[in-house]
C-alpha cells in the first residue's frame, strides 16, 4: 500500500510539523516492532502525524487497526477496545526510528476495524480489508486523476473513511503529499496551496461564507465534498467564489467510496453525486426488489471489490450485493442522486413515496434559509406528514410551505415547520435526525 511513499521529501504535514515519506517509515517501522505478532490494536486517532504512523507501522506489521475517536466519552471507548479485541492501544514516538522490514500483509488480511455511527445500538465494527482499502483508492485516483503531483488538503477527523482511509491512506498509496490543517478552518484552508482539497458540508459551507478563503482555493485542481449532501446553495457559491463545481461522492463505512463524479466531467451538477467508479455496479430497486425505472426512486445496492468483510463479532458479510440502506435514483446519463436513508429520509404520505432530500434542497433555495432538515412524522389521515425542521430568520412557516409547494408537487410540501436555532450534527457533519424532536 505504500510502495511510493519513500521517495517523498515531505510526505506529511501535520500544522508546522512534517515528516519525509522516509522518516515516516522508519517511525513506523519502530512501532511494527513492538507490535509484532498482535492481531489487532487501537489506535487514539488525534488528528496528528504521531496518529498516521502509528496507524502505518501497526499495519506494516500485519495488525489490524481500531481508530478510536479522541473525543469519545468512557462508556463508547470500552466498547470499541472490548468489542474489536484489541490487544493494545499504541502510540508513536516520532522520536523512535528503525530500519526493520516486514512483509506485506495478505491481501486479505483485515486492515481496518471501523466503528460506525449507527443511529441505533452500540456501534458496529466494520471490517476493511487490505484489499479492499486498495481497490477502492486505485478507483478513486481513477476517477480523480490523483497522481503523485497532488496537494491533498484537508483538516477532517482520522477515524472515518473520509478523513483516514480517502485522507490519510489515500495519498500515502498515491505518492501525492499530505497537508492536513489540524482544524478545518477557511483560513487554513485558503494557506495550504494544495491541489485537491477534501470538506465535508460544514467545512464547504464555512469556506462560501468567507469569500478570501473561498477565492484562495481557486488554483486547486478539484474540490471534493462526502459524508453528507453538500447544499445547492453551497456548491453554487463555491462555483462563483472559487470557479469549481465540487465533486461529490457517495460512500459508506462498510463499501468505501462506489460512486463519484469524475474529474474529467465538467458539467457537475449540485446534488449529483455522479457514476459507480471502477470495478462497481449498482441497483436501485422498489419493495420487492424488482429495478425500477429510471428517475424513479427505490433502494441503493452495491457490489465491489471495495465492500466491507463484515462486522466484528457477527457472521460475514458474504452476499453478492450489499444493501446500502440509502435510497437513490439515476438520470438518463446514469448519475446518482442520494435522496436520504430509508430508515429516516423516504416518507410515505398519502401513497406517495417522497425523498426528504428532495425537500431539503427546496427549502435551501430559499434565501432566509440556512439549514433544513425533513423528516416523516405521524399522520392520522395521510398515515406520515412532511415535518422540516428550519434555520431561518425573517420568514414564516406559511412561506416556506408555500415555496416549496410552488418549486415541488404540491403533495411534497411540509405540512409542519419547526425553526430551531441549529440542527444535531454528528463529527462528519451529519444531521443527526434521531435527535429532533419529533
Amino acid at each position: 500500500m505504500l510502495s511510493q511513499l519513500a521517495d517523498v521529501p515531505d510526505a506529511v504535514r501535520f500544522g508546522d510539523k512534517t515528516l519525509s515519506g522516509e522518516r515516516l517509515l522508519a517511525c513506523a517501522a519502530a512501532v511494527s516492532e513492538r507490535v509484532r505478532g498482535a492481531r489487532v490494536v487501537a489506535v487514539d486517532a488525534t488528528p496528528s502525524a504521531e496518529t498516521v504512523v502509528a496507524v502505518v507501522g501497526a499495519l506494516r506489521a500485519g495488525a489490524a487497526v481500531v481508530p478510536v475517536p479522541p473525543d469519545s466519552g468512557p462508556v463508547e471507548r470500552d466498547h470499541i477496545l472490548r468489542d474489536s479485541g484489541a490487544e493494545a492501544v499504541v502510540a508513536a514516538d516520532l522520536s523512535r526510528t528503525s530500519g526493520a522490514t516486514f512483509p506485506d500483509p495478505a491481501p486479505d488480511a483485515p486492515a481496518l476495524i471501523l466503528y460506525t455511527s449507527g443511529t441505533t445500538g452500540a456501534p458496529k465494527g466494520a471490517i476493511l480489508s487490505h484489499r479492499a482499502i486498495e481497490a477502492g483508492l486505485d478507483a478513486l485516483a481513477e476517477a480523480w486523476a490523483w497522481t503523485p503531483g497532488d496537494i491533498l488538503v484537508h483538516g477532517l477527523p482520522l477515524f472515518h473513511v473520509h478523513g483516514l482511509v480517502l485522507g490519510v491512506l489515500g495519498p500515502l498509496r498515491i505518492g501525492s503529499r499530505l497537508r492536513h490543517t489540524v482544524k478545518p478552518t477557511p483560513e487554513r484552508y485558503a494557506a495550504a496551496g494544495g491541489t485537491l482539497y477534501f470538506g465535508v458540508p460544514t467545512v464547504w459551507s464555512r469556506i462560501a461564507a468567507s469569500p478570501d478563503a473561498a477565492r484562495a482555493l481557486g488554483n486547486a485542481r478539484l474540490l471534493v465534498s462526502g459524508s453528507a449532501a453538500l447544499p445547492v446553495p453551497v456548491f453554487e457559491r463555491l462555483r462563483e467564489l472559487t470557479g469549481h463545481r465540487p465533486v461529490e461522492r457517495y460512500g459508506m463505512t462498510e463499501t468505501l467510496i462506489t460512486v463519484s463524479n469524475r474529474a474529467d466531467d465538467p458539467d457537475r451538477r449540485p446534488g449529483v453525486v455522479g457514476v459507480p467508479v471502477a470495478g462497481v455496479r449498482t441497483r436501485i430497486v422498489d419493495d420487492n426488489d424488482h429495478d425500477v425505472a429510471g428517475g424513479e426512486i427505490g433502494d441503493l445496492w452495491v457490489r465491489g471489490p471495495m465492500l466491507f468483510d463484515g462486522y466484528r463479532n457477527q457472521p460475514p458479510f458474504t452476499g453478492e450485493w450489499f444493501r446500502t440502506g440509502d435510497i437513490a435514483a439515476t438520470d438518463a446519463d446514469g448519475r446518482h442522486r442520494i435522496v436520504g436513508r430509508r430508515a429516516t429520509d423516504l416518507i410515505k404520505s398519502g401513497g406517495y413515496k417522497i425523498g426528504a432530500g428532495e425537500v431539503e434542497d427546496a427549502l435551501l433555495a430559499h434565501p432566509a434559509v440556512r439549514e433544513a432538515a425533513v423528516v416523516g412524522t405521524p399522520h392520522a389521515d395521510l398515515g406520515e406528514q412532511v415535518t422540516a425542521y428550519v434555520v431561518a430568520d425573517g420568514v414564516t412557516d406559511r412561506e416556506l410551505i408555500d415555496f416549496v409547494a410552488r418549486t415541488l408537487s404540491a403533495h411534497k410540501r411540509p405540512r409542519d415547520v419547526r425553526f430551531v436555532a441549529r440542527l444535531p450534527r454528528n463529527a462528519m457533519g451529519k444531521v443527526q435526525k434521531k435527535l429532533l424532536e419529533t
